[in-house]
């Protein structure tokens, strides 16, 4: 495989990730973390490192913005529920990890 390639794969990955996402849009972001360790906004967070080594600007919200596939605002509004008092403990317990 050419680096080339390689790099071609990944991207259609990360894309078939984002559309996975977009598809599930019911599984918060509290799940992602809870399960895997990362979530959407770790995803935009990633980006915005991952352009600033390649010597792209691009701040935070405009990462979120890839992510989400809308503006986090416009996100939030349509598909974050309120996080359950489970989610929350399992979320806290995994930070004292």
């Amino acid at each position: 495989m050419t680096p080339e390639q390689q790099t071609a794969i990944e991207a259609a990955v990360l894309r078939r990730l984002l559309k996975h996402l977009d598809e599930r849009n019911d599984v918060q972001n509290i799940d992602l973390m809870n399960l895997a360790g990362f979530c959407r906004n770790c995803l935009a967070k990633w980006t915005v490192t991952a352009a600033a080594d390649e010597g792209v600007t691009l701040d935070y919200e405009q990462a979120r913005e890839r992510i989400y596939g809308m503006p986090y605002n416009d996100w939030k509004a349509l598909h974050q529920k309120e996080a359950s008092a489970e989610q929350l403990a399992v979320f806290n317990a995994r930070a004292k990890e």
